[in-house]
């Protein structure tokens, strides 16, 4: 299983990892290697950016700690190369079209995202679009199989 976690949920899990709440199941499981998580530049960038620019994230969550945090998915992830040409506009906010792009080209099964804008198309091409908490229950399905 193929999975690209949004930024919301990489920042969810920042701000408080408690290991009942679904972005540290999700982020758990990753490293846990029961799913290849897919990071693409953009999302780490996306990432350290909106740590370093958001005040009400740069009081919550420090930079060490999303370091750790990109550190520790680049050891069991896939990182992905640059999208280099222009992808069209697919969602309903022209923001979110990299994650799409990325997910369809390096074959994503999931994305896994808060976003409702995203959440809106419930899938593309051959990707789940779900919430952290549906993710979860695919995942506990898994490990029942």
């Amino acid at each position: 299983m193929r999975a690209l976690l949004d930024t919301n949920v990489l920042i969810s899990y920042l701000l408080r990892p408690l290991p009942d709440r679904y972005p540290t199941i999700a982020i758990d499981a990753a490293l846990g290697g029961a799913y290849t998580i897919l990071l693409p530049e953009e999302l780490i960038a996306e990432l350290s950016d909106k740590i370093e620019t958001k005040r009400y994230l740069t009081n919550r969550i420090s930079r060490a700690e999303s370091r750790v945090l990109i550190a520790a998915l680049s050891s069991v992830g896939e990182p992905l190369p640059t999208i280099t040409e222009s992808f069209p506009a697919i969602g309903r906010d022209r923001r979110d079209d990299w994650v799409l792009a990325y997910a369809v080209v390096y074959h994503a099964d999931f994305i896994v995202t808060g976003d409702d804008d995203l959440l809106s198309l419930g899938s593309l091409a051959h990707v789940a679009i779900v919430t952290p908490a549906e993710f979860a229950a695919r995942l506990a399905a898994q490990a029942d199989t």
